[in-house]
Order: C-alpha cells, then sequence, then structure tokens
C-alpha cells in the first residue's frame, strides 16, 4: 500500500501527457513530424487541412483562423508546425504566460508579416481585456489602440497585415463564446490508437537506429495512453537502456524497463496508484469532492481532473457521481493486491 503522505516529492511522470523538462530540444524535435504525408493519425483533420492549405495557397491567401482542442500531449503544437511548413511562412509561437498586458499581444501582432501564423498554447487562458484585442485582429485585421491620456486620448486604429491564428486548448468550454466564434476551423484531436501509435514508435526508431520486433512496438504502443508525446518519452528511455547494452527487443526486459521506472502491469505510474490509495484506503472508495481529494493529495483539482483521472476513467478504476469521486470494483481489485 502507497501511503498518501509518503511521497514527499514530486518526479516528472514519465506517462504523463504534459509537457515535461524532457519534451523539449533536438531529441524530441527529431521525432516530431514535419509535413501531413508523414503525420500519422487524426485522419478527419489530416484530410480537412490538405483541402484548406491547398485552397489558401492556390488563392495566395492567408490560412483561416484555426483553433486545436483536446487532451494534453496529441501533438497540437505539432499540427501548427506542419501547417506552416506545408504554407511556406514563419510560425510565431507563444503562450499566455507570456501575454499578461494589453501591450504585450499589441507587440506581437503588430511584428508579424503577411501570411504569418501566431500560435497561442493555452490560448483559454488569456485574460478578457488581452483577449479582447484579438477580436478585431482576427476579424478585420487591425486593433484599436489608445493615444494619449485623460481628455486627450483617443482610439487609433492601427493596421495589421493579414496572418493566421492558431490556437491550442486542452479546455473548449473555458474559452469565451466571441473568441471562439471567430475561428474559422474548430477541430478535435482524439487519443491515438494503438496501431497509430505502435507506426509513430517504428517511424521513430528508424530515425534513433534502435529496431523493436513488432510484439515489443505494440507493448510500448499499449503503455503510451494513446498519446504520441508518451509514446516519444518511453522511446528515449528505451533508447538509453539500448545504449548500455541493454535488449529491448526481449519484452522480458521491457516489462523490467517499466517496472524500473514506476510503470506497473495495468500502466499505472506513482500519482496513479496514490490516488486510488488514497481513494481507497482514507475516503473508504469514495465518493469524496475533488477538493477535498486534491488537498488531501497536495495536487492542484486541474491536476487531477485533467491529467490523472482522464486514463482511470477510462479503464474503468475510477467513476465520477454527483456526490464525488469513487473507485469501483475493477479499481479496488488492483489496488487491494
Amino acid at each position: 500500500m502507497i501511503s498518501s503522505s509518503s511521497q514527499t516529492s514530486k518526479p516528472e511522470r514519465v506517462i504523463s501527457p504534459e509537457e515535461g523538462k524532457t519534451d523539449t530540444g533536438l531529441f524530441q524535435n527529431s521525432l516530431r513530424p514535419k509535413n501531413l504525408e508523414n503525420y500519422i493519425g487524426q485522419e478527419t483533420i489530416k484530410k480537412h487541412l490538405q483541402v484548406s492549405i491547398s485552397s489558401a495557397n492556390i488563392r495566395e491567401e492567408s490560412l483561416d483562423h484555426i483553433l486545436f482542442y483536446g487532451p494534453p500531449g496529441l501533438w497540437k503544437t505539432t499540427i501548427a508546425n506542419i501547417i506552416a511548413n506545408e504554407m511556406d511562412v514563419t510560425l510565431r509561437s507563444t503562450s499566455w504566460p507570456a501575454i499578461e498586458k494589453q501591450s504585450d499581444l499589441v507587440s506581437i501582432l503588430s511584428n508579424l508579416e503577411q501570411g504569418d501564423i501566431l500560435f497561442i498554447d493555452e490560448i483559454h487562458r488569456l485574460r478578457p481585456q488581452v483577449e479582447e484585442i484579438l477580436y478585431t485582429a482576427m476579424e478585420d485585421f487591425q486593433i484599436d489602440i489608445m493615444v494619449g491620456s485623460g481628455t486627450w486620448a483617443q482610439s487609433v486604429k492601427l493596421p495589421l497585415k493579414p496572418f493566421t491564428l492558431i490556437g491550442a486548448t486542452t479546455h473548449l468550454s473555458a474559452l469565451s463564446a466571441p473568441l471562439r466564434d471567430r475561428f474559422g476551423n474548430v477541430l478535435k484531436l482524439d487519443f491515438y490508437n494503438e496501431d497509430e501509435i505502435s507506426t509513430i514508435i517504428e517511424n521513430n526508431c528508424k530515425t534513433l537506429e534502435v529496431t523493436l520486433p513488432k510484439e515489443a512496438l505494440s507493448c510500448v504502443a499499449g503503455k503510451s495512453r494513446g498519446t504520441p508525446r508518451i509514446a516519444n518519452r518511453l522511446l528515449k528511455i528505451l533508447r538509453d537502456y539500448h545504449t548500455i547494452g541493454k535488449d529491448i527487443s526481449e519484452i522480458s526486459t521491457l516489462e523490467e524497463v517499466f517496472k524500473d521506472i514506476g510503470i506497473d502491469e495495468r500502466w499505472l505510474d506513482y500519482l496513479d496508484r496514490k490516488y486510488l490509495d488514497t481513494l481507497y484506503n482514507i475516503f473508504n472508495s469514495g465518493p469524496v469532492g475533488l477538493n477535498t481529494l486534491a488537498s488531501t493529495l497536495g495536487e492542484e483539482e486541474a491536476t487531477l481532473e485533467d491529467v490523472v483521472e482522464p486514463y482511470l476513467l477510462q479503464i474503468g478504476f475510477i467513476e465520477r457521481t454527483s456526490r464525488g469521486r469513487k473507485v469501483t470494483g475493477k479499481g479496488i481489485g488492483h489496488i487491494s493486491r
């Protein structure tokens, strides 16, 4: 049994879909597809983008604004980079912490060149007063700025060069209706199936000059939770074991590696098990409110709701009720062994 207080430190979760410290740099960039042809999965979105990009290129116009939404780790940023490559334009990336004031956004928008793509990650977190700047920028390619102060203040329209805004969010419902309605394309990214993840891993094995048999590919894909980011993270770890002489082509070796990094046979890591253990042993399997559970675990509610619970719900280990969270019979069977 894992005590709810036994984890004093919080190591980076290997199978968390959120971006971690190891998910940046040349390694991750080398594993991401650069064009739609090499992009695996999300077939409906791919077909839509191929038509939209081809049409925009023929008309020699900027692509219509796009909003991607879905769970973390599904390559929203990667798709934005692919679109920029396919359009042969510059991608300028930013995120909500870098846009605290209206002047921050005005500076970014006014420096965009014709056809540039502006990518804003977690766009739903923008402050309302900052978000308002985007309304006229997206619709009319101009922004209103105030010049002067007091009685001498006046509004001046600043024209912008036509651009494409690509927004990414894990919470579509948190995005204000006025902003959401200004996107011509609102596209949902779904989890990848095991075959798609296996293909992604197989392609990246070639890049890393690592060989995995079909059975090993399926094993790694099964532990990736349908998320390319997790798959690449696991592949990086396996590459490191391969470098020091481990035979990662053997399933028994793979299982040892996963055990070493804290992933059990049902692909749960320390935080998943800590969540289940707390719910089962401290709250008698529930129900218990999310706020109480988060306080007991020392985690943010958003972390539990967006990162931990989706997979536990997917495999039927917990359920959300009107009275709070409960462990199911399957969950109890796993955590009480």
